[in-house]
């Protein structure tokens, strides 16, 4: 059962990573496109910074998970190659638990937040108008599946050898 629906969870996390890839393209072709008619026409898109800014927000949430579960997110291991396996073992164990409890912490004030703003009726207004509870939603939905995440490497750990990981090790 837990090994179904984290290969589930898997194809999910590659389809967000996906989008996140094509928020890049778009970003790009709109900041590139702003640049050249800035420059040649004299006008430009007056939103472009905007969405560039959430779609750097959005790409943030929607890879997190899917690099988290690869083992490409940040993580200094040059301290699990230089003590004993099992004491790496014991290191990687508590860094799971710690990323289970901040994901959940910033879980409950995501959902706090966006709730807060969705009640109050928040508009967020620059060059584009609409309500701040939309930018404010993914961000829970993306805490949910880290600490979910976690909670299947710490799975993985449990089960395995007594060693830390060797996935995305950047040090021999």
């Amino acid at each position: 059962m837990v090994t179904r629906l984290s290969a589930v969870l898997g194809l999910l996390f590659a389809a967000m990573a996906g989008l996140a890839a094509a928020l890049l393209l778009a970003m790009v072709i709109v900041v590139s496109g702003d640049i050249v008619l800035r420059n040649v026409a004299r006008s430009g898109f007056i939103w472009a910074n905007e969405v560039s800014e959430i779609a750097l927000y959005l790409m943030t949430l929607l890879a997190a998970p899917w690099l988290l579960r690869r083992g490409q997110h940040v993580r200094l291991d040059l301290v699990l190659t230089m003590i004993p396996p099992r004491a790496g073992w014991l290191l990687e164990a508590i860094g799971d638990t710690v990323g289970i409890a901040v994901c959940l912490v910033m879980l409950r004030y995501g959902c706090a937040m966006t709730f807060d703003s969705w009640r109050l009726g928040s508009i967020t207004i620059k060059n584009l108008v609409f309500p701040e509870w939309w930018l404010l939603a993914p961000m829970p939905v993306a805490f949910a599946l880290l600490a979910i995440e976690f909670a299947f490497r710490l799975h993985r750990l449990v089960g395995g050898e007594r060693k830390p990981r060797t996935q995305a090790t950047s040090v021999a």
